[in-house]
């Protein structure tokens, strides 16, 4: 008899294998997302131009993760491609050191490096999905580790910039970017997942309501994002903060979502996706305006980075099991993808590049206040038109 996806095939092994990918991955979000703003205003950029190139990773999940998706499920050797898209990134990110502060040799580098490593993660996505079988709520169990990579890279480099100089973030980020791909080398392809009938067109998934609406929550919560991902860290530079504080500060949101996310095995059975996909949206609101208006108090402020575990890790977290749900079988390589670029792709894009021009015009706080509110619409969109 062959072995069913259904039947648990993760040992302990492959947990290791898996949750190291995850490790890797975010350990880079945890040196791009805080220093990355930095390194480019050491470079001497305006606000508007950093905007625009920390758009630039997310605006290429417009395309990336839907044509690997593609891809991927056509052929169904998503970790060939995972490999193959990790290799591409540690060889253009290299482009690095030939730029200098070129804004048209770090936009082409940035644009070529991000396709192929926005390729990587919706794709793995899927492939541990599969490895979990039917045992999906266990799916943050695995997911946790990419929080601590985060937390570990956040907290750390903050301490290596006070003593080596925000120069070294791009040799921090590259060998973090090789480190990914001889992990992704160790990872099998899981075992192809029984069908008990075809899948739905695409095209009729993506006409339900419920899924409709489902990605204008994503995008919406993903703009709010924006202004957070791109500059909360020159924010609280001009409150006075030190940089090892503010990379205390990015840890402290992803140890919270750690916290979470070793509880989501639970709360998703007994209070379901949409629940907590509302809770997670109301608490985004709450978060944002406590950043945009009180980030000069302390105890506001560490209270206000404790939602990131409502704000992304509850909302992720409950948006990976309802895209397993929505697009069943050989359409999963596909629904990440869309979720992927919906979302972290097009939604943080377009609040990036609204945060660059909103702190030049405006401040810090209107930015803010532009997040808040869009966090308040997806809770609304999400109220009224997401029914499962």
């Amino acid at each position: 008899m062959t072995r069913s996806i259904s039947q648990p095939v993760l040992t302990f092994r492959l947990y290791l294998r898996l949750s190291g990918f995850y490790f890797f991955y975010f350990a880079t979000l945890g040196v791009l997302l805080p220093y990355w703003g930095l390194y480019l205003q050491a470079l001497g950029f305006t606000p508007a131009r950093i905007g625009e190139l920390m758009a630039i990773p997310q605006a290429t999940k417009l395309v990336a993760p839907t044509l690997w998706g593609w891809l991927a499920d056509r052929t169904g050797q998503r970790m060939r491609i995972v490999r193959w898209a990790c290799l591409a990134t540690v060889v253009v990110f290299a482009g690095i050191y030939g730029v200098g502060d070129s804004y048209l040799g770090l936009v082409l580098v940035m644009l070529l490096f991000s396709f192929f490593w926005n390729a990587s993660l919706p794709q793995f996505e899927a492939v541990t999905l599969n490895h979990l079988g039917e045992h999906t709520h266990r799916y943050s169990r695995v997911r946790l580790w990419g929080s601590v990579g985060f937390i570990g890279a956040a907290v750390g480099v903050g301490f290596l910039v006070r003593d080596w100089g925000i120069g070294i973030v791009p040799a921090l980020l590259w060998g973090l970017f090789g480190a990914l791909w001889l992990n992704s080398l160790l990872v099998p392809e899981p075992p192809a997942a029984p069908t008990t009938h075809e899948s739905p067109p695409l095209g009729q998934v993506l006409r339900r309501p419920a899924v409709i609406a489902f990605f204008m929550a994503c995008f919406l919560n993903q703009a709010a994002h924006g202004p957070y991902y791109g500059f909360f860290s020159l924010y609280l530079e001009t409150l006075g903060h030190s940089r090892e504080v503010i990379g205390v500060l990015w840890g402290l949101g992803v140890a919270a979502e750690v916290g979470l996310f070793m509880l989501m095995h639970r709360l998703l059975p007994r209070f379901g996706p949409r629940r907590l996909l509302l809770a997670a949206l109301a608490l985004a609101t709450l978060r944002w305006v406590l950043i945009g208006h009180f980030a000069g108090h302390l105890p506001l402020l560490l209270f206000a980075q404790t939602l990131h575990a409502f704000s992304f890790g509850v909302f992720h977290a409950a948006s990976i099991h309802l895209i397993h749900q929505f697009f069943p079988g050989s359409l999963q390589g596909r629904g990440q993808a869309l979720y992927s670029s919906l979302s972290f792709g097009a939604g943080t894009a377009a609040g990036s590049l609204a945060a660059g021009y909103l702190w030049q015009g405006l401040g810090p706080g209107a930015m803010f206040d532009l997040s808040a509110a869009l966090a308040a619409l997806g809770w609304l969109v999400a109220w009224r038109w997401l029914r499962l």
